[in-house]
């Protein structure tokens, strides 16, 4: 009797620790709202939508923010739908500059155009007394300005005109998938799918850990993360296997604002980085920390699969 009671004991410790460990938590965001990369033949960019955001309803994804480039909208009524869709299930939109503007080839006053020239679309979709804010910026490819005049100058527009900037700290380059996911399956070739997939979970494991680890030398510690993702034609096939990843890595999904109430997020690295990265890659090289070695992605495969 004693011993099973010392058991129990035991097992109500290992209990009471499992809960009092915090959960790693992890924001969803998604770029290039209507679309991202090519379509089969047969489908329409609201296809794809939707069946994202079945997803995302199925397995109780909190509302995740759609970064919007409304070029994409010209002469496109389909992807004008898409934005409607979005909100429709409760997810936000937010400010990817209207014509994906890299700042790393243009002046602070061209990206700033671009900035406020995607902004009637919020406006209209996204109510100013609604609970998510559309005053959120991410930075087309990440680049954040390749010279620190430029950086400043940028940021100071932002800050002007009432946005926070919706960083990234977990990023693999999903979008090399969408394409090629598109022609494969235009081509009926289901071995090439069942590759893309392997692919896809083998590299999002291996550069979200390294990425964790990143974050863990940088902070000292492990902090709340936003993943960045891009909807297209792979997002709705994918996105179950990934959320199935995300949980065995530990981590809880939350909405943005939550991931960037981390005090991490109000660094600044104010540092001029011409190829742009995370911000955990940004603060890595304004420091001079060395990269441990970076997990490859089969860049040069997916390029010619299915072609």
């Amino acid at each position: 009797m004693r011993r099973a009671a010392f058991f129990t004991v035991l097992l109500l410790a290992g209990v009471a620790d499992a809960a009092a460990t915090p959960k790693l938590k992890v924001a969803l965001t998604f770029d290039d709202l209507p679309l991202n990369g090519g379509l089969t033949p047969g489908y329409k960019q609201s296809d794809y939508a939707r069946a994202t955001l079945a997803v995302l309803k199925k397995h109780h994804v909190p509302p995740s923010y759609g970064f919007v480039d409304a070029h994409g909208l010209e002469r496109n009524p389909d992807g004008a739908l898409v934005l409607k869709l979005w909100v429709a299930a409760g997810h936000p939109l937010g400010n990817h500059t209207y014509s994906h503007l890299d700042l790393t080839k243009n002046s602070p006053e061209e990206f700033g155009r671009d900035v406020l020239r995607n902004e009637p679309v919020l406006e209209l979709l996204m109510p100013e007394a609604g609970k998510h804010d559309w005053r959120w910026l991410r930075y087309p490819y990440l680049h954040e300005g390749d010279t620190l005049e430029k950086r400043r100058a940028v940021r100071a527009f932002l800050a002007s005109n009432g946005y926070r900037i919706a960083q990234t700290t977990l990023d693999y380059e999903d979008y090399l998938w969408n394409s090629a996911h598109a022609r494969c399956v235009g081509k009926g070739d289901r071995a090439a799918v069942a590759w893309l997939r392997e692919s896809y979970l083998s590299t999002a494991n291996e550069m979200m850990r390294w990425q964790r680890e990143n974050a863990r030398t940088v902070f000292g510690r492990d902090i709340k993360h936003v993943l960045l993702l891009h909807l297209g034609s792979f997002s709705s096939h994918i996105l179950p296997d990934l959320l199935t990843l995300l949980k065995k890595q530990g981590y809880e999904i939350v909405t943005l604002e939550e991931a960037q109430s981390d005090p991490i997020y109000e660094t600044d690295p104010d540092y001029a980085a011409p190829r742009g990265g995370t911000l955990v890659e940004l603060m890595m090289e304004k420091n001079g920390t060395p990269y441990p070695r970076i997990p490859q992605k089969p860049r040069e495969k997916l390029a010619q699969i299915c072609q």
